[in-house]
């Protein structure tokens, strides 16, 4: 059995090794050997096996000059590590370098040779086989360059633990370590370009791009993680498409036509060059340009893509490209290359290609050969030949005579990472040779034997790897077995010397930078199209300016929008903001809702027109309160003073003042101080003046009700008891305002709500219902005071203005009735002027119905101001009633009469009109007329009822007085009886309201007229209550007159003396 299986591997190896003959590998002996993966060619001649004979080998077609200098950066790397004193003294490594076509088939190929070589080695097979040129096992394997090809390679490689370092492979599939174990690269992996990309895409500002990958392991990864990268940053993707270098022509077109229908400009493209060729060819035959390429770093310094006669299409490109490192001494070894070279099986094929001959020694590759034909048929236009024949060459041809890419040593990228991978291996080797036993990586600290080290060993070993390389960094393999590195990034150029194609360095991506520090550009070096340096435009809709927003457009991807403008009270000051920003709560947006200002603030301002114009009316107020309080102080002693009660009425007028005053407050920046003190201020002194007015207006009502005014209603009107009832009434308003401010006292509030750009200052009152309950109570006040005001408007004029406090009531309540909804329908500052409003015009209402008609008769009419005027109007009075109730009875006799007689009378008229001396119908003789002129008289006209009277009345001197009213009392010693109420009550007042002081206990006449069918007699006697405190006014002295009805009734009332 163990025969048989090594007949089985030796069989394998040989039909591995048939397959690559000496001119298709780079070989060299020594005591390790680390084998090679390159691509040499693009690719593979398409074959149809029909499978009628043996089927053989494919062939390799199109020249990789790039692969061949990769190639050559392994071979310099070993010779160079085979000379150093250092590194690996007295051990030789040699080499076995394999061409992988670009393709997974012939890579696997190479592959095999690997593996069946330490296949055979580890059975130790030497007892049994006679292999009398062994070759050594192959401990490491260089490469190789796609993804998708490591990718089948490390599964291979992964069961045998052989180290495999790819210089290439940047999928983020190969990191995966349960999966491929033994896998390792010096290159980044595409996770990090990716991220890089969408960050070039967000640096420009689109967010409407195409992508394209290849249909590999290398291109899918690439494309998923961009796609993951640009959805965190709202980049939409309008079409994704994969392609591949075997795709059939009509695959091609299809895509062709995806691209040439895009709305978006920039196209990410994750692919090979060879995979990416056919595209761009249908591209450039089409002529679709105006697109910007992204490349990635497979393709973005690709010789097969960037050619003169693309760059009209694709001259627009940004890639990525790896950091460039230095190997000193390369340029010298890549002009050394000859193509007799014994160790190089590759050299001959690269000589002639470079110089586009044929080396006559019967080569593979001469003209006469098949194989010749066939590949160069399929694709000579990746060569430098154009014919299918070519000239000899003499081998002493001048490589730095011609220009290929593989004299582009000025931007070592790949050739390092292949150096590096190199001596990453012969450092991993290094650490076994320098090994410390007990110090080792194995078990027990055990070192590896460096004559005998196997392949699972050293890949133990590179796990662990730390050196510094020439370029003074340092090399470590993470956990993932990558290397973190660096990306440049480049703009291709045309080149105004030759017109090739250059790589301009534009920028740089540092992956250990943080987070929005990584991406560098340089805008001044990037040309777009080889000519432009403005930006192409790659969105699917035009920038939103600041003060907009991005609004979705159903059923479109999320980048393409409409521009919706902020709403009030928010921002944005940015293009291209996906919301608007809420402004704090302070600020209000500007017109263009760019920023934010702060929101104009509003109250009832001292400077404003309406603040000024409310001032001055109360300062008017004011003045003229303190005008008519001067004038009452100054005229206190006449008639006109004394009878409107005049220490109530200093005191009305001081409530008028703090009235006025206390609309101040209502006016300038609300504080808390003033917020408190505004409303108890205003409700205490109305309630104060509404106090004063009230108890005027009772007490002469009260007085006038009662029949006969005793001693007890003098003392229950005194003055004390009047200000007691005045403080009782402002104290319980007083009561109110203090539970107000203990349980929910006012303050200043800045309103938001109100109007989005004013912030109103206002007072926030604490207490709706207290507000209420100190209104209402003034209004009650009011309300009653209206009452007694309305039920006494009848009273003489002197006493309490009853009309006029009538009329100032009316103001009141129009005034606060008006108030309540107009408070409840404005709102900031508004609230104030309306208050203000209504303090003002109930004050003015008041002071002007109840004190601007005295200060009238005052000031301008001095002659109504004496204690005859006043008498006169009291008396007028008293007779007024006095005749109602004369001609009423008589009505109701003379009815009585006609009933039984049975005819009827006219009703007396209803009017009664104050005649002059000349027209009294009973004239007097000549000395009575004498004396009634040197008498002062008044002249009434009275109205009431349906009769006519005539009423003259006189006054004789004090003196005269005091022996008339002794007559008088002789005359009539009748007995008083019970009479009209209203005439007796108004009689007996009749000295009330001309005694000076308020306080004084007048003396009061009562009188007894007994009621005749013709005539009534009313004789009045006076009936002292008390003696007077202080000296009274005599009253009047009433001359006997005939009260002469038009019915023909008459009334005789008898001459009064006091």
């Amino acid at each position: 059995m163990t025969s048989y299986s090594c007949c089985l591997i030796l069989l394998l190896f040989t039909w591995s090794t048939a397959a690559y003959g000496p001119n298709q590998r780079a070989q060299k002996k020594g005591d390790i050997i680390l084998g090679g993966l390159f691509p040499i060619h693009f690719g593979v001649a398409a074959k149809d096996q029909d499978l009628k004979s043996r089927p053989e080998s494919v062939e390799c077609i199109r020249y990789n000059f790039r692969g061949f200098r990769w190639l050559q950066a392994m071979i310099f790397a070993i010779e160079e590590i085979n000379s150093s004193p250092t590194l690996l003294p007295n051990m030789t490594l040699g080499y076995r370098i394999f061409d992988t076509c670009n393709t997974v088939s012939k890579a696997l190929e190479a592959t095999l040779s690997f593996v069946a070589q330490n296949k055979i080695d580890s059975l130790n097979l030497d007892e049994f086989c006679n292999c009398s040129e062994h070759i050594p096992s192959t401990i490491a394997v260089v490469g190789a360059t796609g993804s998708g090809i490591s990718t089948a390679v490390a599964n291979l490689l992964g069961l045998f633990y052989i180290p495999q370092v790819s210089y290439a492979s940047s999928s983020r599939l190969l990191s995966n370590k349960n999966q491929f174990k033994s896998f390792l690269r010096t290159i980044p992996n595409d996770e990090h370009q990716a991220t890089a990309m969408a960050d070039i895409i967000e640096y420009f500002r689109w967010n409407w791009v195409g992508t394209i990958a290849a249909d590999d392991d290398y291109g899918r990864p690439g494309i998923e993680k961009f796609r993951e990268e640009a959805e965190e940053r709202d980049i939409c993707i309008d079409f994704s498409e994969l392609i591949s270098q075997y795709s059939d022509e009509e695959e091609i077109q299809q895509v062709v036509e995806v691209i040439q229908n895009s709305t978006a400009r920039v196209i990410v493209v994750f692919s090979s060059g060879p995979d990416l060729e056919p595209l761009i060819k249908e591209i450039v035959r089409r002529n679709i340009t105006g697109k910007i390429w992204l490349a990635s770093e497979a393709w973005a310094s690709s010789s097969l893509i960037a050619m003169p006669e693309f760059f009209r299409v694709i001259g627009s490109t940004i890639g990525f490209a790896l950091k460039a490192g230095q190997i000193p001494g390369f340029r010298e070894f890549l002009q050394k290359v000859h193509p007799k070279s014994t160790n190089n099986g590759f050299a001959k094929e690269f000589w002639e290609e470079t110089f586009n001959c044929y080396l006559p020694d019967g080569s593979k590759n001469s003209p006469a050969s098949t194989s010749f034909h066939k590949g160069h048929e399929e694709g000579l236009g990746a060569g430098n030949g154009t014919s299918a024949f070519r000239p000899p060459c003499t081998g002493d041809e001048n490589i730095t005579s011609v220009e290929t890419p593989y004299m582009d040593y000025t931007h070592l990228r790949i050739s390092y990472n292949v150096y590096l991978a190199v001596y990453s291996i012969a450092h991993a080797l290094q650490d076994i040779y320098t090994c410390t036993p007990g110090k080792g990586l194995f078990t027990n600290g055990s070192c590896a034997d460096i004559k005998k080290v196997e392949a699972w060993q050293v890949l133990k070993h590179l796990r662990h790897l730390n050196f510094t390389n020439n370029m003074g960094e340092q090399v470590d393999f993470d956990e993932f077995g990558d290397l973190v590195g660096n990306y440049s990034i480049i703009n291709w150029h045309l080149s105004p010397e030759d017109g090739s194609v250059v790589f301009e360095e534009v920028g740089h991506y540092n992956v250990y930078a943080k987070k929005g520090e990584r991406l560098f550009i340089n805008e001044n070096k990037i040309l777009w199209g080889g000519l432009s340096k403005e930006v192409p435009f790659s969105n699917c809709s035009r920038d939103c300016l600041p003060g907009t927003r991005k609004g979705i457009i159903e059923g479109e991807p999320t980048c393409c929008f409409e521009c919706v403008d902020c709403p009030d009270g928010e921002y944005s000051d940015e293009t291209d903001a996906s919301a608007c920003d809420k402004c704090p709560e302070d600020y209000w947006s500007n017109e263009n809702h760019t920023s934010c200002i702060p929101k104009q603030i509003e109250f009832l301002a001292w400077t404003e027109p309406f603040g000024i114009a409310l001032t001055l009316f109360a300062v008017l107020g004011i003045f003229l309160t303190s005008f008519v309080l001067g004038v009452f102080t100054k005229f206190r002693n006449t008639p006109i003073v004394k009878a409107t009660n005049r220490e109530l009425s200093y005191l009305l007028l001081f409530s008028l003042l703090c009235c006025f005053s206390s609309s101040l407050f209502f006016i300038g920046e609300p504080q808390n101080w003033t917020c408190r003190l505004r409303q108890p201020a205003f409700g205490i002194s109305f309630v104060l003046c509404i106090s004063c007015i009230l108890v005027k207006t009772n007490r002469v009502l009260l007085v006038f009700e009662a029949k006969i005014p005793t001693s007890l209603h003098r003392k229950w009107w005194g003055l004390n008891l009047q200000f007691l009832l005045v403080f009782l009434c402002t104290f319980v308003q007083i009561v109110i305002c203090v539970i107000w401010l203990y349980t929910a006292p006012p303050s200043s509030y800045r309103n938001h709500e109100l109007e989005d750009e004013i912030i109103f200052i206002t007072c926030h009152e604490g207490s709706l219902m207290a507000l209420g309950f100190l209104i209402g109570y003034t209004c009650l006040l009011a309300a009653i005071c209206f009452f007694f005001a309305f039920k006494s408007r009848k009273l003489p004029e002197n006493f309490n203005e009853a009309k006029f406090i009538t009329f100032s009531m009316l103001i009141f309540f129009i005034v606060w009735i008006s108030f309540i909804p107009a408070y409840a329908s404005t709102y900031g500052k508004f609230v104030s002027a309306v208050e203000v409003i209504a303090i003002l015009a109930a004050s003015f209402g008041l002071l002007a119905c109840i004190f601007f008609n005295k200060v009238y008769i005052i000031l301008f009419k001095p002659s109504r101001n004496t204690i005859e005027e006043v008498r006169c109007s009291t008396a007028a009075h008293a007779f007024k009633v006095a005749a109602r109730a004369t001609l009423r009875r008589s009505n109701v006799s003379r009815k009585r009469s006609n009933s039984l007689g049975g005819s009827t009378g006219s009703t007396p008229s209803s009017s009664i009109s104050s005649k002059s001396n000349h027209e009294d119908p009973f004239p007097l003789p000549a000395c009575a007329e004498r004396q009634r002129q040197q008498q002062r008289g008044c002249k009434q006209k009275v109205s009431f009822g349906s009769g006519t009277v005539t009423l003259s009345l006189s006054f004789e001197e004090p003196q005269k007085n005091a022996m008339a009213n002794r007559n008088a009392k002789r005359r009539n010693s009748l007995e008083a009886q019970n009479s009209d109420d209203s005439l007796m009550r108004h009689r007996a007042l009749l000295p009330l309201q001309i005694n000076e002081p308020l306080g004084a206990e007048p003396g009061f006449q009562a009188a007894s007229s007994p009621e005749t069918s013709s005539q009534e007699s009313v004789v009045g006697d006076n009936k002292e209550e008390g003696p007077s405190p202080e000296a009274e006014p005599s009253l009047p002295s009433v001359n006997s007159r005939n009260f002469i009805g038009t019915g023909g009734g008459s009334v005789t009332e008898n001459t009064v003396h006091s």
